[in-house]
């Protein structure tokens, strides 16, 4: 198929839902599938998200986006993000009547909630209103599901997620166990963006011996090396010196209850760690039953519990764990137009373009 894939999010934006998004387009380019991809990053004008300005916002693309859209005739097109260029797709779908699908990869209210004065209330008011018309709403577990349907979504369908288990592997812990070399153990590990919505606070307030490492960076990165010291904040890390990050630590600590999966939790298990979190969407979804972790509303718990964790454990439950299979799961919930409504589709669209061809200022 022809998949049109609209995003906010992408590089050089670091985080879980562009891995996510990378990875699948890859697997499923491998099975055969073409994409065109629209995000922030392809020269529309942009503005800086208020509290994140390494994040920009395209603006005033509709004319462009359209265009793109008449241009590549997609099969499919999917909605990654609830922002501007969402947005946009959405009314460009709505406008030709064609079918889309969409994704919800954090709970967003409670994200804004944590940043902003905002209802929740108000939250999902603008995600159900965004997500209405969508075909199917891709979640990533159970969870998920349960609570989207207890807001009112529809059509709400499972799209996992898979782990690189060549980049994250026990075999990259070393005997001297760089890059922790002389750091009190246990490391006790966060790896992610540095922001408040991810109650790193929590994590780092925790009485834990050893050492906490935080590997990322974001805006509240300056804050919270200030008000705890004793704590390590190496920066963004990547590719191979990221693993040897995961798998020369002790546990990994994920205390965000925004996500709704937590990538980086599949990356420390691959790694041979355990992971500590709180009973959330995601996190519970993946640890429990795991015998790779533990979850707890009392975190400190949670942590000390994960050193008695089997080791092999947290790699074996892991290796479950496909991107192929994230690439299938991906394609199977995308609502293309059957082949026959399909040719009409777009030969009525050629027809109108002969008369008046979309252009994109």
């Amino acid at each position: 198929m022809r998949i049109m894939l609209v995003t906010d999010a992408w590089e050089p934006q670091v985080n879980g839902v562009v891995r996510t998004l990378k990875r699948t387009i890859k697997e499923c380019e491998e099975l055969g599938h073409e994409f065109e991809v629209v995000s922030p990053s392809d020269g529309f004008k942009t503005l800086p998200l208020v509290t994140y300005p390494e994040i920009r916002l395209a603006m005033f693309a509709k004319k462009k986006v359209e265009a793109r859209f008449l241009a590549f005739e997609p099969d499919a097109v999917h909605i990654v993000t609830e922002g501007p260029l969402g947005w946009t797709m959405r009314g460009i779908c709505l406008k030709h009547k064609m079918p889309f699908t969409s994704s919800y990869h954090t709970r967003f209210p409670e994200y804004v909630s944590a940043r902003f004065p905002i209802p929740l209330s108000w939250g999902y008011a603008y995600v159900k209103e965004f997500h209405k018309y969508s075909g199917r709403v891709m979640v990533t577990t159970q969870s998920m599901i349960d609570e989207l349907t207890s807001h009112g979504f529809k059509n709400i369908a499972q799209w996992s997620r898979g782990v690189d288990t060549e980049m994250f592997n026990p075999a990259r812990r070393s005997e001297d166990f760089e890059p922790y070399k002389g750091l009190a153990r246990p490391i006790w590990l966060n790896v992610g963006r540095v922001a408040v919505e991810k109650s790193l606070d929590e994590f780092l307030e925790l009485d834990l011996p050893g050492t906490k490492v935080i590997v990322g960076d974001g805006p509240a990165r300056e804050d919270l090396m200030e008000r705890f010291p004793d704590a390590v904040f190496p920066g963004t890390k990547f590719d191979t010196e990221l693993g040897e990050y995961f798998a020369n630590s002790d546990v990994f600590v994920f205390p965000s209850k925004t996500d709704t999966f937590g990538l980086v939790n599949l990356e420390a298990m691959a790694a041979g760690i355990p992971v500590a979190a709180y009973p959330v969407p995601g996190p519970k979804d993946i640890i429990v039953g795991s015998n790779a972790g533990f979850v707890n509303d009392d975190l400190k718990k949670a942590c000390m519990d994960c050193l008695t964790v089997e080791p092999g454990m947290p790699r074996k439950y892991a290796e479950q764990f496909s991107w192929r299979r994230c690439g299938e799961e991906f394609v199977e919930n995308l609502e293309p137009l059957p082949v026959p409504e399909r040719k009409r589709f777009w030969q009525r669209f050629r027809r109108l373009r002969r008369k008046k061809p979309v252009t994109g200022e």
